[in-house]
């Protein structure tokens, strides 16, 4: 069974939250969003594993992309227990993955941005210390051309000005010590995909967020369909505990910062 929930955000989008009933994680399952490529999606984003789609991993993204090289996009997964990591990606780009995330000491909810070739799902697939991926989504709209097209900083000439630049903000716990607060991040990088006319492929490969005795709160591994210049906002355990940012491109260029 399939539920359509359509609600306002106060980003001004109306966001489209598919709800996935849980089914047995064996045989055969029918995609409650009748994508013609999911049989291949679960072979290579997720080797063939088992899998569920589950209620419980809610995908909320934009009906339909009015940029879609800046889409808008966030997960969250409740009532599942621990979670190993979350993949993400899209069945009709030309680029599936778009994203790992691994939640070390942190909720597992993400907000970030995708560019999108064409209408596609995009998917956030939780795996369990069980071995089983727990799968939820949404269908995208888009006019298309977000994967192919250079990236504007690049099509400007400026990308190299700010490469590897961050900015953030956080939000601390509503209870102060441990409470979780909210952290938003914004790393410069032009996100190439390497589809556009000229251009190689240029992007982040990974980024992850520790304190400063080098604990981990959360990593990403980062794919070509991530945004130019992207942000990701993601509720840490961090009790106000001074944060570092490190990570790295596909060229080397490595991203350090404090964040305090």
């Amino acid at each position: 069974m399939l539920t359509v929930v359509s609600r306002a955000l106060n980003s001004g989008f109306i966001a489209v939250a598919i709800t996935l009933l849980a089914t047995p994680a064996s045989g055969t399952q029918v995609d409650p969003l009748g994508s013609p490529q999911w049989e291949f999606m679960h072979r290579t984003m997720l080797d063939g594993a088992p899998y569920e789609f589950d209620g419980r991993v809610v995908v909320m993204t934009p009906a339909s992309a009015e940029d879609a090289m800046n889409v808008p996009v966030s997960f969250r997964v409740e009532g599942l227990g621990p979670i190993e990591r979350v993949v993400v990606f899209a069945d009709l780009n030309p680029i599936h993955k778009v994203l790992v995330f691994h939640p070390h000491d942190a909720r597992v909810a993400l907000g970030f941005r995708v560019k999108i070739e064409q209408a596609t799902p995009i998917r956030a697939a939780a795996l369990t210390a069980d071995g089983v991926w727990h799968v939820g989504g949404a269908w995208v709209d888009a006019a298309g051309g977000g994967c192919t097209s250079p990236g504007y900083t690049r099509a400007a000439g400026t990308w190299y000005e700010t490469l590897g630049q961050v900015r953030h903000h956080r939000w601390p716990g509503a209870d102060g010590g441990d409470a979780v607060e909210r952290l938003r991040l914004q790393v410069m990088h032009p996100m190439d995909t390497g589809l556009a006319e000229g251009i190689p492929a240029f992007y982040l490969e990974r980024l992850e967020v520790t304190d400063v005795t080098g604990k981990p709160y959360a990593s990403l591994e980062l794919f070509e369909p991530v945004s130019e210049n992207p942000y990701f906002t993601l509720d840490i355990n961090a009790g106000g505990r001074p944060l570092r940012l490190s990570g790295r491109d596909l060229n080397g260029n490595r991203v350090e910062a404090e964040l305090d």
